[in-house]
């Protein structure tokens, strides 16, 4: 992979990059509320499942798949795909979390030249998701399709381990035991997500849907998601 590819992926990639990412604890939040997660073994349990179960199967699947369609023009595939995000997400604020990041997302891309303007015009007609808007803008970076998917999936382990320190909390060094941990898996839930087929590929996670919902009438709470 050339530098300048490798630079990019580690720059989408980034918590720094202004979409929102840190902001959402997708629900674990709620799970600390309820007492589901409490310790750092606990966190830990839960990310690497939430790791396997949905992203690899759902958002990693997708972006497997829509970069080549990205690349080859695709068009109605693009919309299809991302039409299959919208209705997967389960309750109101999952699906305002992927529409606003990958809202946020194309505005970044509209001031970078990783997308050609007709390629963001033609998603922001869309009600853009996140995943579309990452494999657009990984599309153009000339990088292989497992690396991408690698920086997309650590760069959701970053986020939600600072969501994990916060909400249980924990601190920083039991943060960087979580994240070591969910290194080690990505590179298999990767795997896994490029295997995936239309018929394969799924977003089934009920209790996340369950918390989700409870999530949005909860008390006090510090993320959106």
């Amino acid at each position: 992979m050339r530098d300048s590819s490798l630079m990019q992926l580690m720059w989408l990639a980034s918590p720094a990059l202004p979409i929102g990412g840190f902001s959402y604890s997708e629900c674990l939040e709620a799970a600390v509320e309820s007492a589901r997660v409490a310790t750092e073994n606990e966190a830990s349990e839960w990310l690497v499942e939430q790791l396997h179960a949905t992203l690899a199967r759902a958002d990693l699947a997708v972006i497997a798949q829509v970069i080549p369609a990205w690349q080859a023009q695709d068009h109605p595939r693009i919309a299809a795909l991302n039409a299959w995000v919208l209705q997967t997400r389960e309750s109101s604020e999952l699906r305002a979390q992927t529409e606003q990041m990958g809202r946020s997302l194309l505005d970044w891309l509209r001031n970078h030249t990783t997308a050609t303007p007709a390629q963001v015009n033609e998603l922001a007609m869309q009600q853009p998701t996140y995943p579309l808007a990452f494999a657009l803008a990984a599309s153009s970076t000339g990088a292989p399709l497992r690396d991408c998917l690698l920086a997309c999936a650590f760069g959701w382990a970053e986020n939600m381990v600072q969501a994990a320190i916060k909400s249980v909390p924990l601190g920083q060094s039991a943060g960087q035991r979580i994240l070591s941990r969910l290194a080690a898996e990505i590179p298999a839930a990767v795997d896994h997500a490029l295997t995936l087929t239309d018929d394969t590929r799924q977003a089934f996670s009920p209790m996340l849907a369950i918390l989700s919902a409870q999530h949005e009438v909860q008390y006090s709470r510090l993320f959106r998601s």
